[in-house]
């Protein structure tokens, strides 16, 4: 902390935009006050840096790769490295960000003597708090207490930069009064959905309110759960502004599942009413991101996603007798149409009329298709894909309101007809009725989420169904996850497909064999009994290989070698916040470490 709390923001070059007047100006690795911040001119040059913090959080935006919605991730997981043991204060990452939080507090403070358009000035200070707003909530989310800067330290302020953390209720205090400022004074309308606006801002003390309120809610070792219901309150309040005033609309022409997914493989969503903010894709600016890499590159998704979207019908999937023992085939039949816009059904094709993909066992045989680029032509490999990518968009919005007020207990049925049951039926899907959902409450998500309790428990569940649903893949589930007090799903070893027998398994659907699971080289007894030619075409996948095996021995769920050799377990409340580095606590002796890293 003390090497990077002195960073000025050097060398500018996360500035998305200058002039070639601010490029000659010296020096050239560092801005003062004296020759910057004159104009409303500098002030956007300067803030326009501030735009690469979107993509500094945790996850990316288009998967969710450190929660129970996948099911094996052979790459880096932080999330996955903690529930395995092997983060300790010693071996942990982070905690050396402190630079963003200079670079907006820097601006902050000289921001103020530039001259021109009082609100238009007023407009990017409301951004730079913005951002010192998001910096703050993700540590918060991360640590729990974390010391508050609010002013640019210096090399003369040693007892502030050596300050102990300050309480999580102050920090949050001060993140929710920076947005009340970003909500006040960002302009409510730019040149496209790109830039910040009021819009975004409500997003996002909307997001905050929900998360801090249900927190507070139901992590009650904290203690605050007097102070929960002000933050639901505030949720409610700023989401229903959105909804009230802000213009936007669910993307529904009456093609279903197809406005699903053009939210999320379109590389032009900038009149889409459904997006409050994007992050912009273009050939011709170079501007690109690696959607392509959802598609079976190192992680696949879970049997546990997969079995929350309902049927087709609006009844539970986990109603149907043997539920967890359908066929990959079988388990796409009558389902809500966005899990086949979530997770590769069969019979898809990377181009339309070109041969089915085939899925590997080996992740589990749920691939990830949200946020594939179907058009060849903005689906170019590694960060070659100019699909645009929505940071904030209105859906969530409207799961926010309807949880807000489901926990505050003043949902209708009127909410929910303007909230959760817009998202349902821009794919066909039935309504979801108040009465009926609390009156009898999901019997798999009443075990999955055993502290929802009360008269709206029913609706409750529902809602996080929904938001699970709607959302999959969009980065939400693991902060869903913490807030909810529901860590413990994270400790439950993770399932793939279905098998119900050694042998050929068809996965396009076409009713031939595409491949096969056996025990090991040479022991082919399984498929001697299919023609020929299929067991010549059949892609063959072995147990003895020790990457996945199946819940039954010969039969079951596939499950992952791992979990085996690494057990889960995600020790309450202990791994609900990551420990600091050691070597920060070294550095500055009043910091300490979260609840049980002491």
């Amino acid at each position: 902390m003390k090497h990077t709390i002195y960073f000025l923001l050097a060398g500018f070059a996360l500035l998305s935009s200058c002039n070639k007047d601010f490029l000659q100006r010296n020096p050239q690795t560092s801005i003062t006050q004296n020759e910057f911040f004159n104009t409303v001119a500098d002030l956007e040059t300067y803030t326009n840096g501030f735009y690469s913090m979107m993509s500094t959080n945790s996850y990316d935006p288009y998967t969710d790769l450190y929660s129970d919605n996948i099911s094996i991730n052979t790459g880096g997981s932080e999330t996955d490295n903690l529930i395995r043991g092997g983060i300790t204060p010693g071996t942990v990452a982070g905690w050396n960000n402190w630079g963003n939080l200079r670079t907006v507090n820097f601006f902050l403070a000289y921001a103020g003597k530039a001259v021109g358009d009082q609100v238009v000035i007023n407009h990017f200070m409301g951004v730079a708090r913005f951002f010192r707003a998001q910096f703050y909530y993700n540590m918060v989310k991360r640590y729990g207490d974390v010391p508050w800067y609010s002013a640019v330290i210096g090399t003369s302020d040693e007892e502030l930069l050596y300050k102990p953390k300050d309480p999580r209720t102050l920090v949050v205090d001060s993140v929710m009064a920076d947005l009340e400022y970003a909500i006040a004074n960002i302009l409510p309308n730019r040149t496209n959905n790109t830039m910040l606006t009021k819009w975004t801002a409500l997003s996002l003390l909307s997001r905050v309110a929900l998360h801090e309120g249900t927190y507070r809610l139901y992590h009650d070792e904290l203690s605050l759960q007097s102070s929960a219901q002000a933050f639901l309150q505030r949720a409610a309040t700023a989401s229903q502004t959105i909804i009230d005033e802000g213009g936007f609309a669910v993307y529904n022409t009456g093609n279903g599942g197809m406005d699903f997914r053009s939210l999320f493989c379109s590389n032009n969503l900038s009149a889409n009413k459904e997006v409050i903010m994007l992050w912009k894709n273009s050939r011709e600016e170079a501007v690109a991101n690696n959607t392509s890499t959802v598609l079976d590159w190192q992680w696949a998704l879970s049997a546990s996603l997969e079995h929350e979207f309902l049927n087709a019908d609006g009844t539970p999937f986990t109603n149907v007798v043997n539920y967890d023992k359908k066929t990959f085939v079988e388990a796409f039949q009558n389902r809500d149409p966005r899990l086949a816009e979530t997770i590769m059904p069969p019979g898809f094709a990377l181009t339309p009329g070109g041969p089915s993909y085939i899925s590997k066992p080996s992740f589990g045989g749920y691939l990830q298709i949200k946020f594939f680029p179907r058009d060849a032509a903005v689906r170019g490999g590694w960060e070659l894909n100019y699909t645009d990518l929505p940071i904030y968009r209105y859906a969530e919005v409207l799961l926010i309101n309807a949880e807000a007020k489901a926990e505050l207990g003043t949902l209708t049925q009127t909410d929910l007809d303007n909230t959760i049951n817009l998202l349902r039926r821009r794919v066909g899907m039935p309504d979801l009725n108040l009465v009926a959902a609390n009156t009898t409450p999901d019997p798999y998500l009443s075990a999955k989420y055993p502290l929802v309790t009360g008269a709206s428990k029913g609706v409750i569940l529902e809602i996080r169904r929904e938001r699970r649903v709607e959302l999959a893949c969009e980065g939400k589930r693991l902060d869903d996850l913490y807030r909810w007090k529901a860590g413990s799903l994270l400790g439950e070893d993770s399932k793939g497909m279905y098998v119900p027998a050694l042998g050929g398994i068809d996965i396009t659907g076409d009713g031939v064999e595409d491949i096969a699971i056996l025990e090991a080289p040479g022991q082919e007894g399984p498929i001697a009994g299919l023609p020929p030619e299929v067991q010549a075409s059949v892609v063959k996948y072995y147990l003895s290989d020790g990457s996945f095996y199946l819940s039954n021995t010969n039969e079951g769920s596939i499950m992952f070698g791992r979990d085996k050799q690494q057990p889960r377990n995600f020790i309450e409340p202990k791994y609900y916040y990551f420990p600091i580095p050691q070597e920060q606590i070294v550095l500055n002796e009043q910091l300490t470490q979260p609840a049980g890293w002491e």
